[in-house]
């Protein structure tokens, strides 16, 4: 029989193993970095450029040990000293409405950790990417950006947990089921009308201006029947020198991205060959399949919680004495983690194949060359490591390296 206290120590281990495997690849793929320009990318990469890449990646890494590093003794202390039952005790003293004591409990855990990573996020954007030339954000951004995500993570995220813990208690063990349809319809939502009402709250998106890029974005759309509702600049400068490009919505919802520092960085052909890999990606239907997994993975893991979340084990656990839903919530999270960990790194492997399809496209359609000289200038004005341990690669990248999709658009048979 599990009793609370073993249940501790598995949360605690879980916690320890994580963390200590994410340090093992981290030291991997430190050693990994070539200290030494690939031939390859000789043509574009000055070598003083490249050595400043690889100090960028260390200087990151760094960071990322301390601040994960800190992350984990506060976490052990926490609960080692029973933080989640004070918690729980604040929220109950505050309200003792059912659907309330939850939004009060992971609203302080949640004020709390951001809290914590605070000093990591400012040392992140305004010394490190500072440095190296690519920080833009203003504090006043930084804070704005801050309150702005306090306030979406009120409305949008207490809202769902609201509706999650209501069809707890209206529905018992079937809570899972509707609460699943809930989380689907927010998800769909979410992708259809991320560009229109959610993104304009961080970024200004203006209509691109009529002219030759705007000419020959949809003529390629009719080439290749690509049906397209609208073309947007985001002011990416805003924050950061980077440049990227997506595609969002679904449908005649369907919007292309593009920042400002990709069209200011990349000519006219390289663009149409990027744009030409995200629309590979819709034709493939790879927005779709990626949608439609994640809403089964979602079902599956609520399901799994509806036969644990009544369990007073995972609750006391924590220390807690009297059940609920959001500390079995919490303990069930801690618990899930490493299934969720093989997941994304099930999701990754996919997402990477599907970025070998979507280059395969844009060759089809003749712009593999254009598309090989975007990615390389991309990498460049990012910083991109070039050299990443394999092993990294398949726990943590949701897209091949450079080398490697320069390997298949140039030299591999690819059918789009």
């Amino acid at each position: 029989m599990t009793t609370p206290q073993m249940l501790f120590y598995v949360i605690v281990a879980i916690l320890v193993v994580n963390y200590l495997a994410e340090q093992y690849l981290e030291w991997l793929n430190a050693r990994h970095r070539s200290v030494e320009l690939p031939e390859s990318l000789e043509d574009i990469y000055p070598e003083d450029e490249y050595r400043r890449s690889q100090q960028y990646k260390a200087d990151n890494q760094k960071l990322s040990f301390i601040a994960s590093t800190v992350s984990l003794l506060v976490v052990l202390v926490f609960l080692f000293l029973d933080g989640f039952a004070l918690v729980d005790q604040w929220a109950r003293e505050i309200s003792s409405h059912r659907l309330v004591i939850p939004l009060v409990f992971f609203g302080i855990l949640m004020l709390a950790w951001d809290l914590i990573n605070l000093p990591f996020a400012l040392y992140d954007t305004f010394v490190i990417e500072e440095r190296y030339g690519f920080n833009k954000t203003t504090p006043s951004t930084f804070i704005a950006d801050k309150l702005k995500g306090y306030l979406l993570t009120a409305v949008l995220g207490g809202g769902l947990l609201v509706g999650v813990v209501w069809f707890y208690h209206q529905t018992g063990p079937m809570f899972w089921l509707f609460a699943w349809m809930l989380v689907t319809l927010f998800t769909v939502f979410l992708t259809m009308f991320y560009t229109h009402w959610i993104l304009p709250l961080f970024n200004k998106l203006t209509p691109l201006e009529e002219g030759t890029l705007k000419k020959e974005i949809y003529d390629l759309c009719r080439r290749v029947g690509f049906s397209l509702r609208d073309v947007f600049v985001m002011d990416g400068s805003r924050r950061s020198t980077k440049a990227n490009a997506f595609f969002s919505g679904l449908g005649k919802q369907k919007r292309i991205v593009l920042f400002d520092t990709l069209v200011n960085e990349l000519g006219v052909k390289q663009i149409l060959a990027v744009l030409t890999h995200e629309m590979g990606h819709y034709r493939k239907r790879h927005t779709l399949v990626n949608l439609l997994l994640s809403v089964v993975q979602t079902g599956i893991t609520l399901y799994i919680l509806s036969l644990f979340i009544n369990n007073p084990v995972l609750s006391r656990a924590l220390g807690v004495s009297e059940p609920s839903f959001h500390i079995a919530l919490i303990a069930f999270s801690l618990l899930y983690s490493p299934i969720s960990t093989v997941l994304g790194i099930g999701m990754n492997y996919l997402s990477r194949r599907h970025e070998y399809r979507a280059d395969a496209f844009a060759r089809r359609h003749g712009l593999s060359d254009a598309l090989v000289e975007a990615l390389k200038k991309l990498s460049v004005k990012n910083l991109s490591n070039l050299t990443p341990h394999p092993l990294y690669v398949k726990v943590h990248h949701s897209h091949p390296t450079l080398l490697q999709r320069m390997e298949h658009l140039q030299h591999t048979d690819v059918n789009g």
